[in-house]
C-alpha cells in the first residue's frame, strides 16, 4: 500500500503539495491526473525520495521495490536483450555468484528456480517485441538506437524488472500506437500497483481503475476510469456553481439590506446582525479550473478536388526505396489517419505530401494554389529557445503589428505571460501549441500532424478534436492516441508491406488485430469458457454498439453535405461537369461506406443482443 499523508511541499515559495492524502492499495492500477505544472511530476520525485517533504509521510511496505523510467539507457555496446535482462538485479547477481559451496550452490539454485530465472530472457523479449523491436533489433548494441528508441529500452528494462509500485510518466509518449495499445494490455495485467501519469484518455480508460486526481495543492481518488472521474467532476463541478450562486444571491440580499438600514436607528440592530452573517459566511470555491486550452486554425479556401493525386508513385531516400505503388488520391475534406508500425514509412510519406522528400518515379499532381501546414515531434524541439513567441511571429509576419500577433498567439492558448517568456522556459504543451500556430498560419489546404498530443494534456487534447472539427482542410494524422484517431479519422490508410493502402475495417478492429496474442493460435487447448459473457466482455459489445452509432451519424452527415453540394444548379453547367463527377463518385463512396457501417452495426447489435439473452 502507498499511503500519502497530509503531505506539503513547495517549489520557489509557490505550494504544490498542501496537506494532500491518499491511499492506494496494493495491485491497484492509478491514473495521476492534473492540469500541467501542478506538480504530478515532483509527486514521482517525492515518492522516489529525490526530494524531501517539508511535512507529512509517504509511506510504503518495507522493502517494496519503486521502479520508474528517469531517462534512455546509455549507447552502449551492451545489446538490448543484455540490457533489459540487467534490469533484474537479484537474477544477475546470482548468476554472477561463482561460489564453490554446494550449500550455496543449492540455495542460488532454489532463488533462480523462485524467481523463474529460466524463462527470463523469453520474457525480456516478449516485453521488446511489444515495444517495437524485433528479434535481430534485439541482439544489436544500444549505440545502435536512436534517444527515443532508447527510452523504449529503458521503459522495457523496468517492465521487466516488476517493481512493486511503477511509476510511469507519459510512457506513450515515446510509443507509436502499437506500441501504445500493447503497453495498455500490458499494464492492466501487471501483478503489482502501477501509479501512472498520462495524458492519454485511451490508456486512461482501458489499463486503470481508479484516477488520482491533484488539483488545488490536494489529491481525490475516483474509483473508476477516466471517463467515469470525469463525469463525477463535471457533476462536482456543477454542484459547486449552484452552491456558489445560491450563496452569492443569499449575500447580495444581505448587502442589500445593510446597505439601506444600517444607518436607520430602528433597523440599526437587525442591519448589523446580517454584516456579522455576511462576515461569517465562507466563500464557496469552485475547483481551479484549466486555463485557456484552444485552438483557432484558420480555414483555407476551397480548392477543387483532388487536392493530390498520385499514380505509380514510388519514393525513399538515396537510391533506397522505402514506398512504391502508391496510387492514391487526397481531397479538402478527408480526415486520414495513418496506421502501422514504426519504420513501416510513416513518417516517410508524411515527408513525401509535405514536399520534404520527392518521388523517385511515378507521377503526383497537386493543385496549384495549395498550401501545406507540417507538424512533426521533432519541431517543437526547433524552435528558438532563446526567443519568446511574439519574437517568432515578428520573423514570420514582419507586417503586421503587436496586436495582430497577440490575437494569434491568443487563438492557441497563450496568454499575455507567455507572449514575452524566452521559449526555453515554456513548458512542452506551451511549445507544442506554438508550433501548431507555426504550422497553420498560412491556413493551409492540407495539414499533416505527426503525434500532436505528446506535449497536451486531456483538455488540450479535447481542444484539438474540435478545432480539428471545425478546420475546414484535409488532415493526414499520425498518432498513439486512439482517442484522438476515434474522434477525428474517417479514413484508414496503412502503410505496410512497402507501400500505402485503404485499410478497410475500423479501429476497433484493427485494435483487437494488434492485440491478437500467440496464444490464440496455440495448439494447446483452451481452458473451458464460461457460457455467460462477462462484465467486461459486456462492455466491449456496447462499446462496438455505440461506434458504430457513432460511425453511421458521422457517414449520414457526410452523405447530408454531399447531398446538399450536389443540390447546387451551378455544378451542372458544362464547364463543371468534370468537378460533377467527382462530387458524385464520392457520394457514391459514402454512400457505401455507410452501408457498410450499417452492415457492422447490424452484426453488433447481434451479438449484443445473443449476450444479453445468454
Amino acid at each position: 500500500m502507498l499511503r500519502l499523508s497530509d503531505i506539503r511541499f513547495s517549489i520557489e515559495g509557490r505550494p504544490l503539495f498542501d496537506g494532500a492524502s491518499a491511499v492506494i492499495p496494493d495491485g491497484h492500477k492509478v491514473g495521476l491526473v492534473g492540469r500541467n505544472g501542478t506538480g504530478k511530476t515532483t509527486l514521482f520525485k517525492l515518492i522516489y525520495q529525490e526530494l524531501a517533504l517539508e511535512s507529512g509521510e509517504i509511506i510504503m511496505p518495507l522493502g517494496a521495490r519503486i521502479g520508474g523510467v528517469s531517462q534512455e539507457v546509455p549507447s552502449s555496446d551492451t545489446t538490448l536483450i543484455d540490457t533489459v535482462l540487467a534490469a533484474d538485479t537479484e537474477r544477475a547477481d546470482l548468476l554472477k555468484d561463482d561460489s564453490q559451496d554446494p550449500h550455496r550452490i543449492a540455495e542460488i539454485q532454489t532463488r533462480l528456480a523462485d524467481i523463474d530465472a529460466w524463462s527470463a530472457e523469453a520474457r525480456a523479449a516478449t516485453i521488446l517485441k511489444g515495444l517495437g523491436f524485433d528479434e535481430p533489433e534485439q541482439h544489436m548494441p544500444c549505440s545502435a538506437f536512436s534517444g527515443g528508441w532508447r527510452m523504449r529500452v529503458a521503459l522495457a528494462a523496468v517492465l521487466f524488472s516488476q517493481p512493486d509500485l511503477l511509476l510511469l510518466d507519459e510512457p506513450t509518449n515515446y510509443l507509436d500506437l502499437e506500441g501504445a495499445l500493447w503497453l495498455e494490455n500490458y499494464l492492466a495485467k501487471y501483478p503489482h500497483t502501477v501509479l501512472i501519469v498520462s495524458h492519454d484518455r485511451g490508456l486512461l480508460n482501458r489499463a486503470v481503475g481508479a484516477i488520482l486526481h491533484l488539483e488545488d495543492r490536494k489529491l481525490t481518488l475516483y474509483q473508476g476510469p477516466y471517463d467515469q472521474f470525469a463525469k463525477q467532476r463535471q457533476e462536482k463541478l456543477a454542484l459547486a456553481a449552484a452552491m456558489n450562486k445560491k450563496q452569492e444571491t443569499r449575500r447580495a440580499h444581505l448587502q442589500s439590506y445593510v446597505d439601506r438600514f444600517r444607518y436607520k436607528a430602528d433597523k440599526a440592530k437587525q442591519a448589523q446582525s446580517r454584516i456579522k452573517a455576511l462576515a461569517r459566511m465562507q466563500p464557496i470555491t469552485t475547483p481551479q479550473e484549466a486555463a485557456l486550452r484552444r485552438f483557432d486554425f484558420p480555414n483555407p479556401e476551397e480548392l477543387s478536388p483532388p487536392i493530390i493525386a498520385i499514380e505509380g508513385g514510388v519514393t525513399g531516400y538515396g537510391e533506397t526505396e522505402i514506398l512504391k505503388r502508391l496510387n492514391l488520391r487526397i481531397d479538402q475534406d478527408d480526415r486520414i489517419a495513418l496506421l502501422g508500425k514504426n519504420g513501416q514509412g510513416k513518417s516517410t510519406f508524411a515527408k513525401l505530401l509535405s514536399d520534404r522528400l520527392t518521388l523517385m518515379s511515378g507521377k503526383m499532381v497537386k493543385s496549384s494554389k495549395l498550401r501545406i501546414g507540417y507538424f512533426a515531434q521533432h519541431q517543437v524541439d526547433e524552435l528558438h529557445i532563446d526567443e519568446t513567441p511574439i519574437d517568432h511571429l515578428r520573423r514570420l509576419r514582419p507586417g503586421e503589428g503587436p496586436a495582430k500577433w497577440r490575437a494569434r498567439l491568443g487563438g492557441f492558448g497563450l496568454a499575455a505571460a507567455q507572449a514575452e517568456t524566452e521559449v526555453g522556459r515554456l513548458s512542452g504543451g506551451q511549445k507544442a501549441r506554438l508550433s501548431l500556430l507555426i504550422a497553420t498560419i498560412d491556413a493551409p489546404h492540407m495539414l499533416i500532424l505527426d503525434e500532436p498530443t505528446n506535449h497536451l494534456d486531456i483538455e488540450s487534447r479535447e481542444a484539438l478534436v474540435e478545432a480539428l472539427t471545425a478546420y475546414s482542410g484535409a488532415v493526414i494524422l499520425v498518432t498513439h492516441d486512439m482517442h484522438l484517431l476515434e474522434l477525428v479519422a474517417d479514413r484508414l490508410w496503412l502503410v505496410n508491406d512497402g507501400t500505402v493502402t485503404p485499410y478497410e475495417q475500423d479501429l476497433t478492429a484493427y485494435r483487437a488485430h494488434l492485440l491478437e496474442s500467440p496464444a490464440k493460435t496455440s495448439k494447446t487447448k483452451d481452458k473451458p469458457k464460461s457460457k455467460r459473457p462477462n462484465r467486461d466482455q459486456m462492455q466491449s459489445l456496447r462499446s462496438d454498439v455505440r461506434k458504430c452509432e457513432a460511425r453511421m451519424e458521422k457517414l449520414d452527415q457526410m452523405r447530408s453535405k454531399l447531398a446538399e453540394k450536389l443540390a447546387d444548379p451551378l455544378l451542372y453547367e458544362d464547364k463543371r461537369l468534370g468537378e460533377l463527377e467527382t462530387w458524385n463518385r464520392k457520394y457514391a463512396e459514402v454512400m457505401d461506406a455507410l452501408e457498410r457501417a450499417e452492415s457492422l452495426w447490424v452484426a453488433a447489435q447481434e451479438k449484443l443482443d445473443a449476450a444479453e439473452a445468454a
